[in-house]
């Protein structure tokens, strides 16, 4: 029981690094593409653009601020929690700094395809490690359990502040952004399927509906 229990944690933590080092790969395609950034990538962009900070380690920076923001609305972080605020971000510098820009739509519209596909199977990986939410995400729960306002109200209301604010500074919003809002539910909920993880050894497997991190893909 020892050895099946040591099996099911290996498992989670491998899915949770997994699944943020490839969100940090995805976003990083996104950007390459050039043909729109999901809603905080644009604000990191911005942000990255103003300041000359790269845009993983803008990441990082706006991660942290936003898990200050837990405090007072009393969320707890997790594992999954404090390594997104740094894995993903730092997987995303070194894929920019692998992966050359592309020119023309042959090779832009191919990076924008694979980098929101990348990003729901990495989205499935890291919310079935079930590990906590990440920053945003755990920003958008807390805010619906203390406002009692739907998670698809609160979600767009901040994503789309963080669009506008994104774009104001100069980040990229285009038909990558819009494809990313349409398609990034959808495959999430698939990979969540895909990639779930019995609760514990021998017991049931917890699909996609059943976590605070799952509703909020629900809208």
């Amino acid at each position: 029981m020892a050895t099946a229990r040591s099996a099911h944690l290996t498992r989670r933590v491998l899915q949770l690094y997994i699944g943020l080092a490839l969100y940090g790969v995805s976003s990083a395609l996104l950007v390459r593409g050039g043909l729109g950034l999901e809603p905080w990538g644009v604000l990191h962009q911005g942000l990255a653009e103003r300041t000359g900070l790269t845009i993983g380690v803008v990441s990082i920076i706006v991660g942290a601020v936003v898990l200050l923001l837990w405090i007072p609305i009393r969320q707890r972080p997790g594992l999954g929690t404090v390594s997104n605020v740094f894995a993903i971000g730092i997987a995303m510098d070194g894929t920019l700094a692998l992966v050359p820009d592309v020119h023309g739509l042959g090779t832009q519209i191919p990076a924008m395809v694979v980098g929101i596909v990348l990003n729901g199977v990495a989205t499935g990986l890291y919310i079935s490690a079930r590990f906590g939410p990440g920053p945003r995400d755990g920003l958008m729960t807390g805010l619906h359990r203390l406002t009692g306002s739907s998670i698809r109200l609160v979600r767009t209301a901040i994503e789309v502040a963080v669009v506008a604010t994104g774009f104001v500074l100069g980040g990229s919003v285009g038909v990558g952004t819009v494809a990313y809002a349409l398609a990034i539910g959808p495959l999430a909920q698939f990979f969540l399927r895909v990639f779930a993880i019995p609760d514990q050894p021998g017991g049931s497997t917890v699909v996609a509906g059943g976590t605070p991190e799952q509703a909020i893909l629900r809208g």
